[in-house]
């Protein structure tokens, strides 16, 4: 399963994440696949996408995120959030995650994200050449 994934992102559990548990409040479970997925597209696209979203070039909003727990991440745990691109359309894309400690599944997850034009309120296509360096990457054919 984690073979599968050209690329992860590494995140340390910190004490203000844990509950009354002792373990990951369910919630920053969706805060490490969004820095996950933030790295993967630094990654992947450029250094300075950020600056596309600013430019109102390519910027995602999320449509939606399903998250599977399966063993809860504790304190001071290193965690190795995977992500990769599963599917690119003309104005989405479909991200899929798997949080792991060490080599054991602990969260899978997946994202729909959506192009999107803040100046015109509304979706917009992924540029070519950015669905372009998404593909070559995965291995994806389109």
């Amino acid at each position: 399963m984690l073979s599968d994934y050209r690329f992860y992102h590494p995140i340390r559990v910190r004490y203000s994440e844990i509950d009354g548990q002792k373990i990951v409040f369910n919630a920053h479970y969706s805060t490490y696949v969004d820095v996950c997925a933030t790295e993967y597209f630094r990654n992947v696209i450029c250094e300075r996408w950020l600056e596309l979203a600013e430019e109102n070039i390519f910027d995602l909003v999320l449509k939606k995120i399903t998250i599977e727990f399966f063993r809860p991440a504790r304190l001071d745990d290193l965690l190795h959030v995977y992500c990769r691109v599963t599917n690119v359309g003309t104005k989405s894309l479909t991200c899929s995650f798997v949080i792991a400690r060490d080599e054991e599944v602990l969260v899978t997850a997946e994202a729909i994200q959506v192009s999107y034009n803040p100046k015109e309120g509304r979706s917009q296509p992924i540029p070519d050449e950015i669905k372009e360096k998404i593909l070559q990457f995965e291995g994806l054919n389109q």
